[in-house]
């Protein structure tokens, strides 16, 4: 029964009606509709189907490294190593968890977009007036809207009157929309369809009629609905990485647990042994630590960025921000405040500014005017310029909105236009309550979409009637009479003049309306109280009226100021900013103008519309959108195909968005960003990150933050590995060498989960670089390991080979027990990775650089790895579970020598890369550290 293209707006009524077989003035009967709601179903968005729970808790053990694990695990039970065993199982079943809840939050989305079309509606049927339940309304059923009313399904509009309806969740558009009844082009775009009304969009003036073209999943909201369950969610350029480390490390781990297993064999070894043996390299090897350690950083990060207003839904959003190439950024209400502002004002042909943003009445006024004296750039009093009184009193008067404060914030009630003249007017004290006193309304009519103007009748102080006009300047000035001068006093209508100043304004994208002042003839009639009656405020009575022009009032949706800066801070970092919007080309790019924002390489803004992407070849769309900044009046579809062409170059894509329109592409962004204040439940259930002052410019310290934790983590990570490598080579030079294991599985989980708890997790801690910010973004392509580190890691693991090999026969040639030799190795491992930490603490130059006490948390982690060390070397019971035994001083000092030698070595590394990268031609990237 939703019959049709969905292109309902191309038909004229009377064919609406007969393909939806209903009546305009009786709807639907009872019956039809019954036999419709039993035939299509509810008016409800469908569940989309979904993984059950326990299926999304299995998939979190699918990775190639818990596979390891889970062998390394069982492989440890058999012999007997339950210890080892626990502790590795306890990691795979946090690192689950953590996977199952992040994956769960993220499905709300689609929740919050069912409960979202669940109103109550107003439709007729057998000719009468119901109220139903929004799930009852079917195809063909007669809505009737109201103020306030939340619109039920699509309709096709038949009757309207002052009708107005806010669809900034579904299109972008930042003011209401005018609606109409007559049929439109075929190549409409969705925000410009006025005779179209959208489920969940708000009536938010006037009334109107409309037939029921599309329910539940077929609407506009439908289809955002299933957009959002289609779009996958991405893995983060992070968690890409490790997976591609992770398969290497796999491959390895097995390839070298197999080959000593059977060289062993092949030697004669026994058995039983070389499991051990094997099992042994295998758990030295995978670096344990890592899940837990990478969701504490992760974790760290999300508390950092909570004090910076963004706050983190999924951790590995965290990781994403520090490699995002690009911010596709919607404009109302993140780069602009979402509030229109009232900033010039032309009146007895002086233009006035206006300072100050939003609804708070607070700014003051300054002429501007180059003729006029400068005394009063500070503000001043609007009683010396009578235009300009007249002007904002008649923005005051003909006016059916209102502010309201509430704990410090000034919000609104009403068109957001006629909102910004009550602001403007109360910087000049003009405050709205007085004014209405001092002039009570009388009569209006209302502003009507085909009329152009709105008027009001009101009493005037010292008696009498005075009626005020508003609306486009165009049909203003068609039934001006005169206009008021600088002294206040009638002149002639200087229309040149007129359209000049409003082509000034509107050339830079400000919305500029005509306020006049009416003076009736014939004078209205008095009633026997001498009360003015209500019925002869007409359109035929102001035909023949004398209306004076009073000046004309310009507002925008102003930027913010920090977003400005913080866009400018992106950019200098390497980061793409294109706008994606819902709003109209022109207004766009001035926005995008004020900013900053050019052409990739400082070429010439480009624009593209909605309708000319639509247009666009399939083969000439991606270079297109590569080098476009500004998508105007884009629909929801054309976000997401946005978002997945920018991502199918290579790039990672940060996509902001606050209305329900938003919500597919952010779910399909590499991370999406919604704003907490002014955003939908959908977008923030959609999204990675909510702001909670939904400013651009804590986007740009989110992002900050980011890089910092990829940072930090890429610091742990190039910590953490020799040891593995290290610990796996020692066990594999023992098989080679067919000596006894210098270290044992135990021990290797002993020196795997301290080093990585006591000293890697410290450098989650470390603070940013102060060079952060200046760096380009690290490609996507680039490996989570260069060769830089690489080297740098082998040569590590190379020096605790050497080390914990040599001291484990010097002890065992000196007369030491097998296990006091052993303790000695597993010492050589611990001292060498708290020397190591302190190289890590900057992955360029030294720990003096980075700060020495910077990170105090370095200090505890030493000190306390020390205690559990000295515990581990003389504690009895420690003793007895990890097989170790005390040594004496001379070991401790030799293990020591160890690791001083690999400071040295680092340092040396560190020292000759430098002088490398100083070098003209060397291969260096500004801003760049080593590995970077």
């Amino acid at each position: 029964m939703n019959r049709g293209s969905g292109n309902h707006h191309v038909l004229p009524e009377h064919e609406v009606f007969l393909l939806f077989e209903t009546d305009r003035e009786h709807g639907l009967d009872a019956d039809e509709a019954r036999r419709r709601l039993h035939q299509i179903g509810p008016n409800v968005l469908p569940r989309l189907s979904r993984r059950g729970p326990l299926v999304r808790l299995l998939l979190q053990f699918h990775h190639p490294l818990i596979y390891v694990l889970l062998a390394a695990a069982a492989a440890t039970t058999a012999i007997g190593e339950l210890v080892d065993a626990s502790v590795i199982l306890a990691v795979v079943v946090l690192n689950a968890g953590i996977g199952y809840l992040q994956e769960s939050r993220a499905e709300r989305a689609l929740d919050a977009l069912v409960a979202m079309v669940q109103t109550e509606a107003t439709v007729v049927r057998n000719g009468s007036k119901v109220r139903i339940p929004s799930e009852e309304v079917v195809p063909g059923d007669v809505v009737v809207l109201e103020t306030g009313d939340k619109v039920p399904a699509d309709l096709r509009l038949f009757a309207v009157q002052e009708l107005q309806i806010d669809e900034s969740a579904l299109t972008g558009e930042s003011v209401p929309v005018a609606k109409q009844s007559l049929k439109l082009p075929a190549d409409t775009v969705l925000g410009d369809r006025a005779n179209m009304a959208y489920s969940t969009s708000l009536v938010s003036r006037g009334h109107g009629r409309g037939v029921v073209v599309a329910t539940g999943a077929d609407t506009e909201i439908g289809t955002i609905h299933r957009l959002v369950g289609e779009a996958k969610t991405l893995q983060t350029p992070l968690t890409r990485k490790i997976g591609r480390f992770s398969r290497i490390l796999t491959v390895a781990i097995l390839v070298l647990a197999a080959l000593t297993f059977l060289l062993g064999l092949a030697r004669g070894e026994d058995a039983g042994y070389m499991l051990t043996a094997a099992v042994a390299l295998a758990v030295g090897a995978i670096p344990e630590g890592l899940p837990a350690v990478v969701t504490i950083t992760l974790a760290i990060g999300v508390a950092r960025m909570a004090k910076r207003q963004a706050i983190i839904r999924k951790l590995p959003a965290v990781e994403t921000l520090g490699s995002t190439t690009v911010i596709g950024t919607d404009k109302t209400g993140t780069l602009t405040s979402n509030e229109m502002t009232v900033t010039t004002v032309v009146a007895g042909d002086e233009t006035f500014t206006i300072t100050g943003t939003g609804y708070a009445p607070e700014g003051t006024i300054r002429l501007e005017s180059a003729h006029t004296s400068a005394a009063h750039a500070d503000g001043l009093s609007p009683d010396r310029f009578p235009a300009l009184r007249e002007c904002l009193l008649a923005g005051v008067l003909c006016n059916d909105s209102h502010l309201s404060e509430h704990d410090g914030r000034w919000g609104i009630t009403g068109d957001p236009t006629e909102a910004a003249m009550i602001t403007a007017a109360a910087k000049a004290g003009l405050r709205q309550a007085e004014v209405n006193d001092e002039y009570p309304r009388l009569e209006s009519l209302p502003f009507d979409s085909d009329r152009g103007y709105m008027v009001t009748l009101h009493r005037k102080p010292g008696g009498g009637t005075v009626a005020y006009l508003k609306g486009a300047v165009e049909r203003v000035l068609a039934m001006a009479n005169q206009e008021l001068d600088a002294d206040g006093q009638p002149a002639p209508v200087d229309h040149g003049a007129v359209h000049a100043h409003t082509d000034r304004m509107a050339s830079v994208a400000l919305r500029v309306l005509a306020v006049a002042r009416v003076d009736l003839a014939p004078p209205p009639s008095v009633d026997h109280t001498g009360v003015t009656t209500l019925t002869e405020l007409s359109d035929e009575l102001l035909a023949g009226a004398k209306v004076t022009v009073l000046g004309l009032q310009a507002m925008y949706d102003p930027p913010r100021q920090d977003a400005i800066d913080a866009v400018g801070t992106c950019l200098h970092a390497g980061i793409e900013v294109k706008m994606i919007t819902g709003d109209h080309a022109v207004t766009a790019r001035a926005i995008a103008e004020q900013f900053g924002l050019s052409g990739p390489a400082g070429q010439a803004l480009e624009i593209m519309t909605g309708r000319e992407l639509s247009a666009c070849p399939v083969d000439e769309l991606p270079e297109a959108i590569e080098r476009t900044t500004v998508f105007a009046r884009v629909s929801p579809e054309q976000k997401l195909r946005l978002v997945e062409s920018m991502q199918a170059r290579g790039h990672v894509v940060a996509m902001t968005g606050d209305g329900v329109n938003d919500a597919p592409a952010l779910r399909r962004a590499d991370i999406g960003v919604a704003m907490g204040v002014g955003g939908t439940e959908v977008a923030k259930e959609a999204a990675d990150m909510v702001l909670t002052n939904d400013d651009f410019a804590s986007i740009e310290a989110a992002v900050e933050e980011g890089r910092g934790v990829f940072d930090n983590l890429r610091k742990f990570i190039t910590f953490t590995l020799p040891t593995s490598m290290g610990q796996g080579l020692v066990v594999l030079a023992a098989i080679l060498f067919a000596t006894q294991l210098p270290i044992l599985p135990v021990q290797i989980l002993w020196v795997n989960m301290i080093t990585a708890v006591a000293l890697g997790l410290v450098l989650a801690f470390e603070p940013l670089e102060k060079d952060i910010m200046d760096r380009a973004p690290i490609p996507p392509s680039r490996p989570l390991l260069t060769a830089a580190l690489m080297g740098r890691i082998g040569l590590v693991s190379i020096v605790m080979l050497i080390g914990a090999f040599w001291l484990f026969h010097l002890e065992l040639d000196r007369g030491a027990s097998i296990e006091e030799a052993r303790t000695v190795a597993v010492n050589v491992f611990m001292l060498v990775q708290a020397a190591y930490l302190l190289s890590c603490r900057s992955l360029e130059r030294s720990f003096v650089h980075a700060g020495v006490f910077s990170n105090p948390w370095v200090g505890v982690g030493i000190s306390a790895m020390l205690l559990l060390q000295i515990a581990f070397t003389y504690a009895p019971w420690m003793n007895s579970l990890f097989h170790s035994a005390p040594v004496d001083a001379g070991s401790w000092l030799r293990a020591l020598g160890v690791a001083v030698a690999a400071y040295g070595v680092v340092g040396a590394e560190k020292a000759i890369r430098r002088r490398l990268s100083s070098r003209p031609g060397y291969p260096a990237v500004k801003g760049s550290h080593a590995g970077h």
